[in-house]
């Protein structure tokens, strides 16, 4: 029997691992460190050990969901392949052009990356579609084979992205390039804008599609070494890649899209999240989950994870759907420093897993948000795997920065966690506020294993009076693996005023169902039903961006409604994003989008409720403010059973993660075993 489902999650510092049993429901948890020169083998280890500890037989596995940062650290690294580009005559130089915005506003002296393709590997073509999807001019097969010659004097090309104009309107060209080059060409990869994401806007488009082409020949490699090495672990077992905009997808599609899994591993946090703020009855939730690394923050409303179109990673443009995530340098490893200004900083710079804080004992000498907490005595002396934490080394690296502070050691680390506080702070409001969302409607959710330390802070400082701590804390972007679902996302630009007639745009939404329907027959297990859910993009005629409008009721083949309910929907949506509405103003749609999705049937999470009872290990002082230590007690979470109620100040440590209860605050565990923070001061 395949009873067992698993949720892989790969970050800076942990792997992490959650297992679920179809069956009879029983959960296991592990966490071992990173690989970061080779993410599988910690998989395989990690998997392994974890089929150990739970007596699970390899066979019994029926899915592995993995969330990936190979994608991210190509791109933060630019440890891809050799590129080339292949575009319309006269645009070679379109991906180095850009929007001509600077990286940074008030630093004229830093420049934006220099694009991931040579100039003299941008190869040009004589063709033309126009801007209705006409054939200005047309591709002549002489060109074509002029092309493939200029290819063959490029040197060490793996991968070659084809970008024409207006592709996404009408695509021969684009794709009869592709053809040539891959018959051409059999060893090198080909990605094309028409498939990689048929949309408009240029650049947008051309860089995501080279995005795509400069991962894919690693991404591949990663994903078929994987790939073999868990057949041999767990040979019946499905394993579906975590992509950006929130679901899973095929090994395959994951090798053909790389740059889908830019931001795998925070937006499978995300989804955890929602799930175990929906078994607690809450669904207005803003993470904050904060690794070894960094701290990713997202917005969730009424159970449903933000999702936004475009991002900047690494300093590239990427369109495409992603689950709206924020990341700021702010972890557990993040280093503090003395800036040039003579005041001190914290990260983005990090000790990473190697060497890792120095209370990690294991060569780190830098201090860091970890030696921070060690000091005020809010971690315990030992994190998942058995490690150990070296009180005196903490104290010695944090010294490090205190002296020429001329600050005593405690406010040294005080300041640390108040800079780190107010680091994700900011954070939080670039995916609230900033987008018309009050903080203070929603309840803090932190998680990854320093979340817990941090969240009463944040809380507090954006005007929160709840803080929900899910079960498993430090695996919940595993958790959020398992939860997942498989998802395909379609796009089709289709431009109409909202005064005429908007049959195009129908006939859009109908091709794109069509294209939902043949994923579904060939991704997907016909005894699972899909959903489709569909969206239109629009805007006041002249404004340089879109609202998503939803179309609300989507059956299994959604249908547009009446124009008046798509007016409203946009004016609703810009309200809340811009605090005005015209309704006097000419309103057009821009894009359609439908997303699929096929429900995996997950294995659902029953922990069972602890025994208690719910007596501290040790009481021990914590630094709370510069006053004093307060004499503290120090909980295992597994003695805590449901309905146990504690007065702060308390630290509850568990295997994954710990939570900091300050002395103004009461913490509640409650039916879904999460803990509830209730601050009376917020």
């Amino acid at each position: 029997m395949t009873d067992w489902v698993i949720g892989v999650d790969v970050g800076g510092t942990f792997t992490d691992f959650s297992a679920r049993n179809k069956k009879d429901h029983h959960i296991q948890v592990h966490k071992r460190p990173s690989t970061p020169d080779d993410p599988s083998r910690a998989i395989l280890e990690g998997l392994r050990e974890l089929l150990d500890i739970a007596d699970i037989d390899g066979a019994e596995i029926a899915r592995i969901a993995h969330g990936t940062t190979v994608a991210t650290n190509a791109l933060l690294q630019r440890r891809g392949a050799e590129i080339g580009v292949v575009t319309t005559k006269g645009f070679r130089d379109l991906l180095e052009i850009g929007r001509q915005v600077r990286p940074k506003i008030y630093d004229l002296q830093t420049d934006a990356p220099p694009p991931l393709a040579l100039r003299q590997n941008r190869l040009e073509i004589s063709e033309r579609i126009g801007a209705e999807g006409e054939v200005v001019s047309a591709l002549e097969m002489a060109d074509v084979e002029a092309l493939i010659n200029e290819v063959r004097s490029l040197d060490g090309v793996e991968s070659i992205a084809v970008c024409t104009l207006f592709s996404f309107l009408n695509p021969t060209h684009e794709q009869l390039i592709a053809k040539a080059l891959r018959n051409a060409f059999p060893g090198v990869v080909v990605s094309v804008s028409s498939d990689v994401q048929p949309e408009f806007r240029e650049y947008e488009r051309f860089s995501t599609t080279v995005i795509n082409a400069f991962l894919q020949p690693e991404v591949s490699r990663y994903m078929d070494k994987l790939s073999r090495a868990l057949g041999n672990v767990a040979p019946n077992a499905k394993l579906g890649i975590f992509q950006s905009s929130g679901g899973l997808m095929s090994v395959g599609k994951a090798t053909e899209f790389p740059v889908r899994t830019a931001l795998s591993g925070p937006a499978a946090g995300a989804v955890g999240a929602a799930a175990a703020g929906a078994a607690s009855g809450i669904s207005d939730i803003v993470t904050l989950d904060m690794g070894g690394t960094s701290t990713d923050v997202c917005l969730i409303r009424n159970g449903k994870t933000e999702i936004a179109n475009m991002r900047d990673i690494a300093g590239f443009r990427i369109r495409l759907p992603m689950v709206d995530i924020h990341t700021v340098g702010a972890g557990g490893g993040s280093i503090a420093h003395i800036g040039s200004d003579g005041l001190m900083k914290v990260g983005p710079e990090s000790a990473g897993a190697v060497p890792g804080p120095a209370c990690y004992g294991h060569g780190g000498v830098l201090p860091t948000v970890s030696d921070a907490n060690v000091v005020l005595g809010r971690l315990p002396e030992a994190l998942a795997g058995g490690l150990c934490l070296d009180k005196e080394k903490a104290f010695q690296a944090i010294e490090r920065i205190a002296k020429p502070l001329g600050l005593s050691v405690t406010a040294t680390a005080l300041g640390i966690a108040g800079i780190v506080t107010s680091n994700m702070t900011r954070a939080i409001r670039a995916v609230s506020t900033e987008k018309g969302h009050d903080p203070r409607n929603f309840v803090l959710m932190p998680f990854g294993g320093a979340g817990g330390l941090h969240a009463t802070d944040v809380a507090k400082s954006l005007g929160l009076s709840r803080v929900i701590v899910p079960n498993s804390p430090g695996i919940l972007c595993a958790d959020g693996l398992i939860e997942s679902d498989l998802q395909e996302n379609f796009v089709a630009t289709s431009r109409a005023r909202m005064n005429e007639d908007l049959i195009a745009v129908k006939e859009a939404l109908a091709r794109l169902d069509a294209q939902a329907d043949k994923w579904i027959v060939s991704e997907t297990d016909s005894a699972s039903p899909a959903q489709k859910n569909a969206s239109v993009d629009m805007r006041y005629v002249g404004q340089n961006y879109e609202l998503p409008v939803m179309i609300e009721n989507a059956q299994s083949s959604p249908q547009l409604p009446d124009r008046e309910t798509l007016i409203e929907g946009f004016f609703a949506a810009h309200l809340r994003s811009y605090g005005y509405v015209d309704r006097d103003a000419p309103v057009e749609v821009m894009n359609v989008r439908l997303k699929a999705v096929a429900p995996l049937g997950q294995a659902m999470a029953q922990p069972e409720s602890p025994k208690g009872p719910p007596t501290p290990d040790v009481i021990q002082d914590v630094w709370f403010s510069a006053d004093a230590p307060l004499s503290t007690p120090v909980y295992q979470r597994e003695v805590l059973p449901i309905g146990t109620t504690l007065t702060g100040p308390a630290i509850i440590a568990q295997f994954d993660a710990t939570t900091c209860v300050p002395p103004d605050a009461t913490v509640t565990v409650d039916a879904a075993l999460n803990l509830i923070v209730e601050l009376q001061d917020a």
